[in-house]
C-alpha cells in the first residue's frame, strides 16, 4: 500500500482537487486496492467545510466529484503515516518541512516536480481570483497527477 497526502493551505482548493482528480486516475486504472489518497491543509480556517464551489463545478466539469470531502489541517502523525507528502507551493513546503522530524524530509514533493509540462514548482492558489484560475489549476493538477501515478507503479 502507498499513501499519498495532497497539501495546500487551507484544503479547498488545490489539495482536494488533487485529492479527487487522483483517486479518479487511481481507479480508472485499476489501483484503488495499493494507494491511498488524502488531503489536508496546512491552516485550519476551513477545517470541516467542503471544497470552495468553483473548484467543485470545475473539477464536476471534468468528471470529478469533490462533494464529499471535508478539509482538515495536517498533523504530525501525516508525517509517519504517508509515504508521499504532495505540496502545492514553496510555502506549502516549507510549513510541512518545519513539522517534517529527521528522516521524513524525502517523502516531501512538489507536485509540479511530476510534471513534464510546467517548468516552475508552484501550483498557484486561485482562491482570490476568478473561476478562470481554477480551470488552469486544474489542467496543472491532471497533468502531474497522471505522472505522479507512472512514478508510483513504474519506480
Amino acid at each position: 500500500m502507498k499513501r499519498v497526502l495532497f497539501v495546500c493551505l487551507g484544503n479547498i482548493c488545490r489539495s482536494p482537487s488533487a485529492e479527487g482528480f487522483f483517486r479518479k486516475i487511481v481507479k480508472e486504472k485499476g489501483f484503488e486496492e495499493t494507494i491511498e489518497i488524502d488531503s489536508a491543509g496546512t491552516g485550519n480556517w476551513h477545517t470541516g467545510h467542503p471544497p470552495d464551489h468553483r473548484a467543485q463545478a470545475v473539477a464536476s466539469r471534468r468528471g470529478v466529484d469533490l462533494s464529499d470531502l471535508r478539509a482538515r489541517q495536517v498533523s504530525s502523525r501525516d508525517m509517519d503515516y504517508h509515504d508521499l507528502i504532495i505540496v502545492m507551493d514553496r510555502r506549502n513546503y516549507s510549513d510541512i518541512s518545519a513539522m517534517a522530524q529527521s528522516g521524513y524530509q524525502h517523502k516531501i514533493h512538489y507536485l509540479l516536480e511530476y510534471s513534464e509540462q510546467y517548468e516552475e514548482l508552484e501550483i498557484p492558489d486561485p482562491y482570490y481570483g476568478g473561476v478562470h484560475g481554477f480551470d488552469v489549476v486544474m489542467d496543472m493538477i491532471e497533468e502531474s497527477c497522471e505522472r505522479l501515478l507512472d512514478s508510483i507503479v513504474r519506480p
